[in-house]
């Protein structure tokens, strides 16, 4: 059983602190390495709120390309042989959408202010 607070309200809490109450007190390296923090608190906690789901539909889509089941590592790196071997190419029907969507999925956990993200 998990207690209160959660994993995403400590990372919240602690990124909260950093952006209101220590970032403006730093300057010079120090601002610049808090800020780093800070960023890479925003990516655990977008991990946290967008990654279950993206992994989830990103093995649902594996699982219908390749027609078997798996972890999700297993699954990607089953489609990684694929591609090698020429087993699949970009003709294969849902290939294509499947790299698309799971590379959107990425950008909107690691970089969702990237311009070509709603561009796409």
């Amino acid at each position: 059983m998990t207690d209160q607070p959660s994993l995403l309200e400590l990372v919240g809490a602690v990124k909260n602190f950093l952006e209101h109450h220590a970032m403006p007190e730093l300057k010079g390296q120090t601002a610049f390495h808090a800020r780093v923090a800070a960023n890479a608190l925003a990516i655990v906690e977008r991990e946290l709120t967008l990654g279950p789901k993206a992994m989830a539909e990103e093995k649902a889509r594996l699982v219908a390309l390749l027609g078997g089941d798996g972890t999700l590592d297993e699954l990607n790196r089953r489609l990684c042989a694929h591609i090698r071997e020429e087993r699949v190419g970009l003709d294969t029907p849902g290939l294509a959408a499947h790299l698309e969507q799971t590379a959107r999925d990425k950008l909107a956990i690691n970089q969702p202010d990237y311009s070509g993200l709603n561009a796409a």
